[in-house]
């Protein structure tokens, strides 16, 4: 039986970067370094008016196809992660497959998680490796949450970037994605919320969990998420080490959702780990949702800060509330 690992991966961000310092000149009244300070974030790509998350998604995907010189007649299945479709129907993935030239025997789904979505995907693909139903599975993440913020927003538009990132899925010898664990919680969704533009009535909508301070279609309510997040994520991590019969020793890296740096301090102060093992890379980005831990395993890989033949912690968490994990090597590493 063949098993997934997660291959080459290509990431696209949008031209144009909205920095701290053009922020502050636009509304001087913002602490911009008290918020970097606590976000960890300096800048961000920002998608134009006219340029959907498909859009974004075909330009890693292409970027892909050339440096990796993939024939896309091996691509059998097309999963893209995504809360900013391009339309609410048709799937912007079938999109995705016919913008690309790929096959029409290639499936293709959408799947609509944010924070968590990488990690869920993975898995995804795993199963249709595992069962042979696909060979080379292309998952795409991709997001333009800079659409759902208005430009007054100060919580918001200091911490979402726009991204897609490309990853090629497939099929090896031994096993490197392995000891999944998942969570769910709605009752949570009143935290990160778009409460309209679907078809629930507004007035029947889920309400924010507090007063809505911005004209921002998305609401977040951070303290609350942070809240969650340090509750939540040790426990998860805990449960998938006991599983498996593994202790913190044996980890080499903790791969975690980049939400904002005061997040991930939190974390990293909750479960006793060293910020040389609990990554935080998102200054030049922001929270690009679904695309973050492709983003910072594509980076890593590049500083070569994985450790060969170490069993890393993957972990998404976020909006649904939902949340992942999993046990992962990188092998594809000792093909390159």
């Amino acid at each position: 039986m063949p098993h997934a690992q997660i291959g080459p991966i290509s990431v696209h961000l949008p031209e144009h970067v909205e920095d701290n310092a053009t922020l502050k000149e636009q509304f001087p009244s913002w602490d911009l370094d008290l918020i970097a300070e606590k976000t960890g974030i300096q800048q961000r790509h920002i998608a134009k008016p006219d340029e959907t998350a498909a859009d974004l998604a075909v330009h890693a995907c292409e970027q892909l196809f050339e440096r990796e010189n993939l024939d896309r007649s091996t691509i059998d299945f097309v999963l893209l992660c995504t809360q900013t479709p391009d339309y609410p129907l048709p799937t912007t993935a079938c999109l995705l497959q016919d913008r690309l030239g790929l096959r029409t025997q290639c499936g293709a789904i959408d799947f609509n998680l944010g924070c968590s979505g990488f990690v869920y995907g993975t898995a995804m693909a795993d199963g249709l490796i595992r069962t042979g139903v696909a060979k080379n599975v292309l998952l795409v993440t991709a997001e333009t949450y800079s659409k759902y913020i208005d430009e007054n927003d100060r919580s918001l538009r200091t911490i979402f970037g726009d991204a897609a990132a490309a990853t090629l899925i497939t099929p090896a010898d031994q096993p490197s994605l392995w000891g999944y664990q998942f969570g769910s919680d709605g009752s949570g969704a009143d935290m990160l919320i778009v409460g309209n533009g679907g078809s629930r009535p507004a007035e029947d909508a889920i309400p924010p969990r507090h007063r809505k301070r911005w004209k921002s279609r998305l609401y977040m309510d951070g303290p609350s998420l942070i809240n969650f997040t340090v509750e939540a994520i040790p426990r998860l991590v805990d449960e998938i080490l006991a599983e498996n019969g593994l202790s913190d020793d044996k980890i080499g890296h903790y791969l975690f959702h980049q939400a904002t740096w005061k997040m991930l301090d939190q974390l990293r102060k909750r479960m006793d780990i060293s910020p040389e093992r609990l990554p935080v890379d998102l200054e030049d980005v922001g929270n690009t949702v679904s695309c973050t831990l492709p983003i910072l395993i594509d980076r890593m890989r590049r500083r070569d800060e994985l450790i060969r033949d170490a069993t890393n912690v993957l972990v998404g968490f976020g909006v649904g509330l939902s949340w992942g994990g999993c046990l992962w090597q990188d092998q594809y590493r000792d093909q390159s």
